[in-house]
């Protein structure tokens, strides 16, 4: 990742619009900022959300709150808590994620 083109500058999460994005049970509600090419979102899923495709963009992710799990394409389960993250390149490995009783997230792609 180059991070290039980008002042010093703050974000106030709450002050950035939700956008909701359905599962294939339950939502998720991103706020995204876009920095150059950077995508910079705080996700949260609802509870027993479960996400509708499976995902091929890189991404590097650490999770605030709940429990998410994150399924690989060849069938392996990772599941993260609070205070972990999981990193993984454009088309390195399907994956999709879930969560039965909600979780929030801050993503980096």
């Amino acid at each position: 990742m180059n991070i290039n083109h980008i002042p010093f500058g703050i974000t106030n999460w709450t002050n950035i619009p939700t956008t909701r994005h359905e599962g294939e049970h339950g939502y998720a509600l991103w706020r995204t900022q876009q920095f150059d090419n950077i995508r910079v979102r705080m996700v949260e899923y609802s509870e027993n959300y479960l996400a509708d495709h499976w995902c091929y963009k890189g991404h590097i992710l650490l999770c605030l709150e709940g429990e998410l799990h994150t399924e690989l394409e060849d069938g392996r389960i990772f599941t993260l808590t609070a205070g972990m993250s999981y990193q993984v390149a454009d088309h390195a490995e399907a994956h999709r994620s879930s969560t039965e009783n909600g979780a929030k997230l801050f993503i980096i792609d």
